[in-house]
């Protein structure tokens, strides 16, 4: 969460999700929530969390299937309307059912809690929650498939999710990996670009296509003891580094490929036009915004870059 202080998120096309102004808040939000309730999500182009709330928040209203809109109110070009509704920090998220706030909250929430805070307004409203449950569970009986390496199962399973509900983000995603887990990239890049493209831009789907970007990438290198020895003859030799990172982080270890990365970047953070920088932000993408490894790596960086 980040206090309000002084490149455009694009919103996807469609009534279900839409940016607002000044001008047309009242219709937006106030009109329209006489007839469903609208999650008006406050945010600003410079504010990280904001960023990883966004996408997750899309998805989250999408695949609620119309029984929520959801607005986006850019707070840099709308001022007039976040201090009338006392937005002090961001990203802040508010629930109007009849032209009232009625639920809310401040900060980036996982995918999980988004859910409830959407069943609990669309309930709230008088609606029904609870249709996709079943889904949910497949959606995690395939993800902890995928986890013990039964690649091919988990992949049937989410294209059998996928058969009754093509917008699930999660599902989705998880096709689009298990085909990585697999070695078929081009199957799975070829998933990819087939997306809905009311969830193209959800973190499920980016995830997946940093995952695609980075196991491209390691075909690309060489055996990982052969790299060791030569970033351990000469810690200066910055491709064999990163090249040792895309080797680890293939065979699985993401938190020594993040290691050796930041270590890149404390010894030339411009070497390759910012190639290490970059490569972390693609790490961070392909795993979940509160992966440890994100939260600690992207601490590490940021102390670096500010020191």
């Amino acid at each position: 969460m980040i206090e309000l202080g002084g490149e455009k998120q694009a919103a996807p096309a469609g009534d279900l999700i839409k940016e607002t102004s000044e001008a047309s808040f009242m219709q937006d939000v106030v009109d329209a929530s006489q007839e469903v309730p609208v999650i008006v999500d406050f945010w600003a182009p410079w504010c990280g969390p904001c960023k990883q709330l966004g996408p997750a928040l899309e998805s989250a209203v999408t695949a609620a299937r119309g029984a929520v809109k959801m607005v986006k109110v850019n707070v840099d070009e709308n001022q007039m309307v976040a201090q009338q509704l006392r937005i002090q920090s961001i990203p802040t998220v508010y629930a109007f059912w009849k032209g009232q706030p009625i639920d809310g909250f401040q900060g980036a929430l996982p995918a999980s809690q988004l859910k409830e805070f959407i069943d609990r307004v669309v309930q709230a409203a008088g609606g029904e929650t609870g249709e996709d449950g079943g889904l949910d569970e497949a959606v995690e009986a395939a993800e902890a498939m995928l986890a013990e390496g039964a690649a091919a199962d988990a992949a049937q399973t989410f294209a059998a999710i996928l058969g009754e509900d093509e917008h699930n983000a999660g599902a989705y995603g998880g096709l689009v990996r298990a085909h990585v887990a697999l070695g078929d990239l081009d199957q799975a890049e070829a998933i990819l670009n087939g997306a809905p493209a009311e969830i193209s831009k959800s973190h499920e789907l980016e995830a997946a296509a940093a995952q695609i970007a980075l196991a491209r990438q390691a075909q690309e290198v060489g055996p990982e003891a052969d790299l060791r020895a030569k970033v351990e003859a000469d810690p200066n030799d910055h491709q064999a580094r990163y090249d040792l990172a895309q080797a680890l982080y293939a065979k699985g270890q993401t938190e020594a490929a993040v290691d050796e990365l930041l270590e890149l970047f404390r010894r030339d953070r411009e070497w390759n036009d910012g190639a290490a920088k970059q490569q972390l932000f693609t790490i961070f993408d392909a795993l979940k915004p509160n992966d440890p490894i994100v939260l600690n790596g992207r601490r590490k960086l940021s102390s670096m870059i500010f020191a």
